[in-house]
């Protein structure tokens, strides 16, 4: 099946509360995909994020973002006025999401709905209705919510510092200590636990929404969990701790061409061993929650789970890390035996072995091919769209490339000239040659063609999402309204027709 979607995280949806979230015009914006004839929508990982504001880094591999809760529906449930909202400093610009003054005005308002959720009078059918939809979602969702919600109560009571720094009998899970912060915290858990429920139920209609509509999302998973989350703190088994909980190593990335000292992501690694133990229960609790949040599931830095590079702990540069062996088809092996419907992008990019190509041919999952690395003028990149195979998913661009605009814009002026030799793009203006790469992209034989909504709109670097091994500036842009326009979704839905990647879209 040769199909199209468009990768646009939900953060960079418009809204009235200076982020993107599952509000009207998330749904909006599936109607757009629809009628473009797009049949994916591919979107950047979900979870709570932290210090950097990074979807990468996230306090749970299991929980939700609640910047994304839709203050709309606590408007119409009575749990929050319009004007509460309204009088919030959401930040000054449309165009950029500032994480400070939603940190700020976004948990106030959802403390002040906790409240009423909870206040507000128990003969109102509708919402004694929900509490007890709420008591079944935590039931269900106990094995990693508990930890969850338990370590966030704990983190904020102690002004936000990561759990190693913690007391000693909290750090290392002593059990009176935990039945005492449950206690002395209940209302805090309780909190976390309401921003989950409306997380989820609110994900869950969107997802339908979607489906029903025939979109698929593209949801995008780490390899590695944040040192300062949850799942660290909970199941310090599944990692290369010692007895004091301190990582011996952790994740990074070695030196090359682009970095003489490596990059140093700081995520603990996993204990192999331990997970091969267990029979990779984990894996197999992470991945089916994955296939129920998502229809197909990106797999960052697949490499990894073939060889990882492992830096000594402290260590200031990834220089002195060495490779270790990661499971290899082993652990994918298990997953399909017990995920029925696991469906898998692997993220291929860099620097690939015999080895890890030979995983990725095993596992029989499609890599990754993003044409702004096919161009480097020896001609003989595997990125270039008369190299690929069918299996394998195209993109111009991904969240961590600069638009294809501004690529373009900094290419040398001999590549400049074999990228639009290539594309026949010679005489024409930067956004005929970002359409050229489009075309060159929706015309390759790759089975899915996934291009961000920032070429499509023939956007510069301003609209870029990320930089790599930068912080400060990433993960805020957003679309304004009225930026996709009806003849933009007109010309994305004759070129996915004219390659054949399009669905008529019938409405429903």
């Amino acid at each position: 099946m040769r199909a199209s979607g468009i990768l646009l995280p939900i953060s960079s949806i418009p809204s009235n509360y200076g982020i993107g979230c599952f509000s009207k015009e998330a749904y909006a914006f599936v109607d757009q995909l629809a009628e473009a004839g797009q049949k994916f929508w591919q979107i950047l990982p979900l979870g709570p994020t932290g210090y950097g504001d990074s979807p990468y880094q996230s306090f749970s591999t299991f929980a939700g973002n609640p910047y994304f809760i839709d203050l709309e529906e606590f408007i119409q449930r009575d749990l929050l006025t319009a004007q509460e909202c309204a009088q919030c400093d959401w930040g000054g610009s449309l165009s950029y999401v500032d994480y400070e003054k939603i940190y700020h005005s976004r948990f106030a308002l959802l403390r002040k709905a906790y409240h009423r959720f909870y206040q507000m009078d128990t003969k109102k059918k509708e919402l004694e209705l929900l509490r007890e939809e709420m008591e079944a979602f935590e039931k269900e969702q106990g094995f990693w919510l508990e930890d969850y919600c338990l370590y966030m109560a704990v983190k904020d009571s102690l002004e936000g510092i990561s759990w190693n720094e913690w007391p000693e009998e909290l750090k290392t899970r002593k059990p009176e200590a935990l039945a005492k912060a449950r206690q002395v915290l209940r209302e805090d858990i309780s909190f976390y636990a309401f921003q989950q429920f409306w997380f989820y139920r609110q994900w869950s209609q969107l997802k339908k929404y979607a489906n029903d509509r025939d979109i698929r999302i593209i949801g995008d998973l780490p390899i590695y969990v944040a040192f300062d989350g949850a799942d660290a703190w909970a199941n310090p088994d599944l990692f290369q701790f010692d007895e004091d909980a301190a990582p011996v190593a952790v994740a990074g990335c070695p030196p090359d061409a682009f970095s003489a000292t490596g990059q140093l992501w700081g995520n603990p690694l996993y204990n192999w061993d331990y997970h091969k133990k267990t029979g990779y229960k984990w894996w197999i609790l992470r991945m089916s929650h994955c296939m129920k949040l998502y229809d197909k599931v990106r797999i960052d830095h697949f490499r990894g789970f073939d060889e990882y590079w492992a830096v000594p702990y402290k260590d200031e540069t990834a220089e002195n890390g060495k490779w270790e062996k990661g499971p290899g088809i082993e652990l994918f092996k298990v997953l399909e035996q017990n995920i029925s419907n696991l469906d898998v992008i692997a993220e291929d990019l860099g620097f690939l072995t015999d080895t890890v190509r030979e995983l990725l041919a095993d596992s029989g999952y499609p890599g990754m091919k993003v044409l702004q690395f096919a161009f480097d003028e020896s001609g003989e990149s595997v990125y270039l769209p008369f190299r690929y195979e069918s299996n394998c998913v195209v993109y111009t661009g991904t969240h961590d490339n600069e638009t294809t605009k501004g690529w373009l814009e900094g290419l040398s002026k001999s590549n400049l000239d074999y990228v639009k030799r290539y594309i026949a793009c010679e005489n024409k203006d930067a956004d005929a040659c970002v359409w050229g790469l489009i075309r060159a992209a929706q015309s390759s034989v790759a089975e899915l063609c996934v291009i961000p909504l920032q070429d499509y709109l023939c956007l510069g670097n301003e609209a870029r999402m990320n930089t790599p091994s930068t912080l400060g500036d990433n993960w805020k842009w957003r679309l304004r309204r009225g930026q996709l326009t009806d003849e933009v979704i007109g010309q994305i839905k004759a070129m996915t027709k004219l390659y054949g990647r399009t669905q008529e879209y019938k409405k429903k």
